[in-house]
């Protein structure tokens, strides 16, 4: 039942969305009659070789105008980025009531074992499409965004990625990618999944063992504070694994679509540390271990 009210409000949402991407679009085609008059207005007083009382009070009115203008979209933008986060919202707790309820029952086979290739993939597509924050002029970005750690209270939601740290089959510990099951406030220990299926299994873990993954990417050219900065130890997922390993930062990203340049530790190169590899910022976390000399 869950999940046709799920399947209604989605569809609800997606109706109100198409809404808001028409009022922008409305509301860009009023604006820019204004913008023509502002550009002609200073082509005209580049004629004229001069700034005339006329014209400044003109162009106080046409700037006062555009930036009312540009503020009523920005409204209208920000009303469709709410949707689309409450949209992908719904349908992670769609996913994640399938999964408890078992929609896999005894009758039907099996359920095959995801293929590396797809798991690449969607890790890929899940970077990609981690939301970009944008904050209101004056707004400091929030913890998950970037490189901003999460609060000291924060407990991760069932279905959230974490880094996990857990022990190997040879008995060593490693970081790996996971998935919150469940968190229980009495022994303050999380249950996670393996996120790759090869090795499906289920960890419990104190919460030092679990880092939050980020759940905004960091803008460079807004808030470079919220990145991590070059030669900052961290922790990155490995290019085509689900595991993450102490890496230097390179160079941080420079446009919001950027990825990371990071030198992962390998005592394999003579410097200890590998060629700069890409990871993107969704898998790129802090790491309180000390550097190495």
């Amino acid at each position: 039942m869950a999940l046709v009210s799920a399947d209604s409000r989605i569809a609800e949402l997606l109706t109100e969305l198409h809404q808001l991407i028409k009022q922008t679009q409305e509301e860009r085609s009023r604006s820019e009659h204004n913008l023509v008059n502002i550009q002609k207005t200073h082509e005209r007083m580049q004629t004229e070789n001069k700034i005339s009382p006329y014209f400044r009070t003109k162009l106080r009115g046409l700037y006062t105008t555009a930036k009312a203008d540009a503020e009523a979209e920005c409204n209208i933008l920000r009303k469709a980025l709410d949707k689309i986060a409450e949209i992908k919202s719904l349908l992670e707790e769609r996913r994640i009531a399938a999964k408890i309820a078992g929609l896999y029952n005894d009758s039907e086979p099996p359920r095959k074992t995801m293929r590396r290739g797809v798991l690449m993939t969607l890790l890929q597509q899940s970077a990609m499409t981690l939301p970009l924050w944008i904050g209101k002029p004056g707004d400091k970005p929030p913890p998950l965004c970037g490189a901003i750690p999460a609060s000291g209270d924060y407990v991760a939601k069932p279905g959230d990625k974490v880094a996990a740290r857990v022990k190997a089959v040879d008995g060593d510990e490693q970081w790996i990618l996971a998935e919150v099951v469940s968190y229980s406030h009495a022994t303050n220990k999380y249950e996670v999944d393996d996120i790759d299926e090869e090795g499906k299994e289920r960890h419990t873990l104190s919460r030092r063992r679990i880092i939050p993954l980020p759940q905004w990417k960091a803008n460079p050219e807004t808030d470079p504070e919220a990145l991590f900065q070059k030669e900052q130890l961290v922790l990155a997922l490995y290019p085509q694994t689900t595991c993450f390993y102490r890496a230097l930062i390179h160079t941080p990203p420079h446009r919001p679509q950027d990825d990371y340049s990071v030198l992962f530790e390998d005592t394999s190169y003579a410097d200890g540390y590998s060629p700069p590899l890409n990871v993107a910022q969704r898998y790129v976390v802090a790491c309180k271990e000390p550097k190495k000399k």
